[in-house]
């Protein structure tokens, strides 16, 4: 397959015929990203603009370099309850700018994490991290992004200092007396009109209706005096150069990683899911570049941490884009909002953002997972209750990185094992096991052990034990140091080794061995049927 161009790597066979379908696809998706990416904002404790420019310069970026065709890159309720987490534990005393700033330095370390990531071509190494860790961390975010959206669909006061599921239902329930009646009917109305749409004409930006919707409401009758609360002022113009706070570097930093592993696998996955059959592969490394990039430009432009998103992506794909032009289509469609509509949406109801919001994570708590898991595979199930668990309690970030931490574990736990089987043998004196890979540090001592104790266990012992290496590609100390010591254990046990189906590369390098000749059964042609 012909590899990619460095730069517009989608263009590559374009035809000139496409350009009305990814025009078309780009224009339908910034109706949906562009409210969505503002009420993310909005749930990340930024001001709605900062949504706004995330459809911007890191869409653009991200068409540049990014190998998916229909991957539309702003932000997500993950990444976004995730930021409000990191930004929220720096001592700002309140101030939105602060904040603000705390926010595009984030982005910007993000950005470094996954640029190091791709120099160092960890691409498959993260997506080693195990599904059942985002199955967790998306039911925290779900549950946690609901209950902290609740009170402003609601149109109640809150306390602007509970945080986390649990505070923030505890301080729901305390304060149901507070309800807005009219707000919780614009909310009501706005959720039944996106459930419907979503439901009965699934090609309808249902975000797009809404948010006209509601500002038509509030221009035509007098809602706002009646308690629905709106927006603060969007400003008129394009997003200026934003500089790290270098001060917050040092506590955003675990963040920072945190935020780029589920950004990457968001973005990735999203990717994956997207691609059709005639699509070059998903690199995984090329993301990473990607998405970095377009972080680094994110943050250097006012805005949050960017990723993949799914439900613009779909529109992306069903709307027939062909290529990143579809997404250079929706930043311009972001820059053009920014310039002339900036005092329309001034008219958005608070309550608007926030439905838009529990719409979006509705689909994030899915029971049915945890069933698949359970059903499949245990230990997965535990890795997602208790990523879970933790999310709900302890605090989004602590989840993923215990969610990480049990990853690797199930990865230590898999290598670890015994990589020996047995093989069928018509001599009654003989005993043949087959390595089924090459050995190294974490599974050479639990496999020459199973060897070991498959001699020892037979009745009457064996003459002898045929080791099948045809599967051992290469020769590592491990598994030189652990051939030489079986040999000895099994010379105690009056069992003769015999080691065959080497590859000659391999069989050289046991041949330097003083030992290697006592034990040697042959070639790949000597060993057994």
């Amino acid at each position: 397959m012909k590899r990619p161009a460095h730069l517009f790597p989608t263009l590559e066979g374009y035809q000139r015929r496409w350009l009305r379908l990814d025009v078309i696809a780009g224009v339908a998706a910034g109706c949906v990203v562009i409210p969505q990416a503002m009420a993310y904002a909005s749930l990340a404790g930024l001001p709605v603009e900062v949504g706004l420019y995330t459809c911007m310069l890191p869409m653009i970026v991200y068409a540049l370099v990014g190998g998916s065709r229909s991957l539309s890159i702003s932000t997500t309720s993950t990444i976004a309850i995730l930021t409000a987490t990191a930004v929220s534990a720096l001592p700002q005393d309140g101030d939105p700018s602060a904040t603000a700033r705390a926010a595009f330095t984030l982005a910007m370390l993000v950005g470094l994490v996954l640029l190091l990531m791709r120099l160092f071509k960890l691409g498959s190494l993260v997506e080693q991290i195990s599904p059942a860790t985002m199955t967790g961390v998306k039911v925290g975010v779900g549950l946690t992004v609901a209950a902290s959206q609740l009170p402003t669909a609601l149109g109640m006061a809150t306390d602007a200092e509970e945080e986390g599921f649990l505070a923030s239902m505890a301080d729901l329930l305390s304060r149901l007396d507070t309800l807005t009646v009219v707000t919780t009917v614009v909310s009501a109305v706005a959720l039944a009109l996106l459930l419907g749409l979503r439901r009965f004409a699934p090609r309808v930006p249902g975000p797009l209706v809404v948010v006209v919707g509601a500002i038509l409401l509030v221009a035509l009758t007098d809602v706002e005096g009646r308690g629905l609360q709106l927006i603060d002022p969007i400003p008129t113009g394009l997003p200026q150069l934003s500089l790290p706070v270098w001060g917050d570097v040092v506590q955003l930093g675990p963040s920072a990683i945190a935020i780029a592993l589920m950004a990457f696998m968001e973005t990735v996955l999203v990717a994956r899911m997207q691609r059709q059959r005639s699509d070059a592969p998903i690199d995984a490394n090329q993301e990473l570049l990607a998405n970095g990039l377009a972080a680094l430009a994110g943050g250097l432009s006012q805005t949050a941490p960017p990723a993949g998103g799914f439900s613009q992506s779909a529109i992306n794909q069903q709307a027939g884009a062909r290529s990143q032009l579809a997404g250079v289509t929706t930043a311009v469609l972001a820059v053009l909002v920014a310039l002339f509509l900036a005092p329309v949406l001034d008219l958005m109801p608070q309550a608007i953002l926030a439905v838009m919001v529990l719409m979006a994570v509705l689909g994030l708590v899915q029971p049915k997972e945890f069933g698949r898991l359970w059903r499949i595979d245990r230990a997965e199930f535990w890795v997602a209750a208790v990523t879970a668990a933790l999310g709900l309690t302890v605090g989004l970030l602590a989840a993923v990185g215990v969610g990480v931490v049990l990853t690797l574990l199930l990865v230590l736990r898999a290598v670890s094992r015994s990589h020996a089987e047995h093989v069928a043998s018509d001599d009654p004196g003989s005993l043949t096991m087959r390595l089924t890979s090459s050995l190294f540090a974490g599974n050479a001592r639990p496999t020459f052990d199973d060897l070991l104790a498959a001699a020892a266990a037979q009745e009457p012992p064996p003459e002898q034990l045929v080791l099948d290496c045809t599967e051992v590609h290469q020769a590592t100390v491990p598994f030189v140091d652990g051939v030489q010591e079986l040999g000895n254990d099994l010379h105690e046990l009056g069992v003769e080794l015999r080691v065959v189906g080497l590859a000659d590369h391999v069989r050289t390098i046991l041949a330097e061995e003083p030992w290697f000749a006592a034990v040697d059964g042959g070639a790949g042609s000597d060993q057994p049927e």
